[in-house]
């Protein structure tokens, strides 16, 4: 009963979130760690969004009235709680700040837009990350600094989060993380900052999948106009999701895994892990991995303001192959 009734808490406490305008901090390269950004709520709102919360989790059939009040009790006093000891954030990293909605015309254009779901060390459920079903209907590509820090040292257990998409939550395969480093590597890097998950069911037939991406196409050093998407949002917007188009400025040399790092101006927070970086066609050359600065509200600069994001190629690209044509 508990592990259910700590997803009803969490799910209770991100629904009062979109009326508080709810973004999660994180510490050090982006491993959350949640706070509750609570403006003045109404009460008819919030009362909506309980009922919403209670409608959805129908299915646990309590076996007693009794039980579901207690659910009900507890979730409160979570989200109660952390109401008393937060603060609203709302900032970028550019003057600029262009995010938009990401609508329901957005999940054709970019397909396999996911959310890492994770619960934090205090027990509540947080949107971690962006995630991206790449390929096949068991694969999801994300960053590796959601399971492990800067050293390597790891910070979080992948059966303490699940994979979102349209709606639905898959669990991962708690032996199946496959991180970018190479054998021996005592730090994480940029180009390396990558990982693999499989599900342990595919996903519904109606998922679309996000098309193999392949960035040799893209030359070094080139400029181009590009399009970041975040599934999990930022904790810097009061958007859940956003779409954003923006400018690389330039590809770096190839590094760590054999792949290069884009410097873009696209707007950026904390839980924008693992964005995608599209071409103005809707092509997936890119992830976004860390920015400089975060919040800082200043003008771009290629060498202190900026944001990392890998490409799709070396390594990376070479392990996502290798894993779609395994059989289910």
């Amino acid at each position: 009963m508990f592990r259910p009734l700590l997803i009803f808490i969490g799910e209770l406490d991100m629904h009062v979130g979109r009326v508080a305008f709810f973004h999660e901090l994180k510490h050090s390269f982006d491993m959350p760690k949640s706070t509750l950004n609570a403006p003045t709520m109404r009460t008819h709102a919030f009362k909506q969004e309980i009922q919403t919360v209670a409608g959805r989790w129908t299915l646990l059939r309590p076996e007693s009235l009794a039980a579901l009040l207690l659910m009900i009790t507890m979730a409160l006093i979570v989200v109660l709680h952390r109401f008393q000891f937060s603060r609203i954030i709302d900032a970028s990293l550019y003057p600029r700040d262009d995010r938009r909605p990401f609508i329901e015309l957005d999940e054709n254009r970019y397909p396999g837009a996911g959310v890492l779901m994770c619960f934090t060390e205090f027990g509540t459920l947080e949107r971690a990350a962006a995630a991206w079903l790449i390929g096949s209907p068991h694969l999801v590509v994300l960053n590796a600094h959601n399971f492990v820090d800067r050293k390597l040292v790891p910070t979080r257990s992948v059966t303490d989060c699940f994979f979102r998409i349209k709606g639905a939550d898959y669990y991962f395969e708690a032996d199946s993380l496959w991180i970018g480093t190479s054998v021996g590597s005592k730090s994480l890097h940029i180009t390396d900052d990558w990982a693999l998950l499989r599900l342990m069911q595919p996903v519904a037939q109606d998922v679309k999948l996000q098309p193999v991406p392949d960035a040799s196409f893209v030359a070094t050093g080139a400029e181009m106009r590009a399009v970041m998407v975040s599934p999990a949002g930022h904790s810097n917007s009061r958007l859940e999701s956003t779409v954003e188009e923006c400018m690389i400025h330039t590809i770096d040399e190839p590094t760590e895994a054999r792949a290069r790092k884009a410097r873009h101006d696209c707007n950026d927070g904390y839980g924008g892990s693992g964005s995608g970086l599209f071409t103005e066609d809707a092509r997936l050359i890119a992830m976004r991995s860390a920015s400089l600065d975060m919040n800082a509200k200043r003008p771009f600069d290629i060498e202190t303001h900026y944001g990392s994001a890998l490409l799709f190629e070396g390594e990376l690209l070479e392990v996502i192959k290798s894993d779609v044509q395994k059989k289910p």
